[in-house]
């Protein structure tokens, strides 16, 4: 791996990563982190394996291949809540569009429209339940989960350790990720 003496001037940023051996420790580290300030962007996963396989032209044997491999194609972790949020959002949104455009009008609009944003939602949960199934199956077979966690300093990076570690992460250390 090139060091920064092999290309200085190129900005680098620094995250955590850690393998999770089942997605609800992997889901609980994330909410902690949250709950300490962490902000939902920082967290990616591995994409699924075809995605990995297109990218680098190659298969995986082990998720710790990837660990440290600044082309690994990521994804945004979609935890529990914003699975829901995906699934009820659109239901609630469609709802109160129908209430002030059809204020009025009876609660028929309103339903309508709260039935299509249940459909959108249900539709958009199913296909990120689909996809979320079968990269942690695919993961899972090669050893893990893998969790990377962006920092914006030295006490977020603490943090992320000792929380991916509370969580029974294996394999947890810091890592800088030159910018492409």
């Amino acid at each position: 791996m090139e060091t920064e003496k092999d290309q200085p001037g190129r900005p680098t940023s620094r995250e955590v990563v850690g393998v999770f051996d089942r997605l609800e420790d992997l889901e609980e580290a994330v909410f902690d982190l949250e709950t300490r300030g962490f902000d939902r962007s920082a967290f990616t996963v591995l994409g699924n394996e075809a995605t990995v396989e297109s990218r680098l032209g190659k298969r995986y044997q082990a998720v710790s291949e990837m660990a440290d491999n600044p082309q690994a194609p990521r994804e945004t972790f979609f935890g529990h809540v914003s699975r829901l949020e995906a699934t009820y959002g659109p239901a609630v949104g469609l709802a109160a569009v129908g209430v002030l455009l059809l204020a009025g009008e009876g609660a028929l609009p309103v339903l309508v429209a709260a039935a299509g944003g249940a459909a959108i939602g249900a539709a958009i949960g199913a296909l990120i339940h689909r996809h979320e199934a079968e990269r942690v199956g695919e993961q899972l077979a090669r050893g893990g989960l893998l969790l990377w966690v962006n920092l914006r300093n030295l006490e977020q990076e603490k943090t992320a350790i000792e929380v991916l570690r509370s969580h029974r992460a294996h394999d947890v250390h810091a890592h800088d990720l030159r910018a492409s």
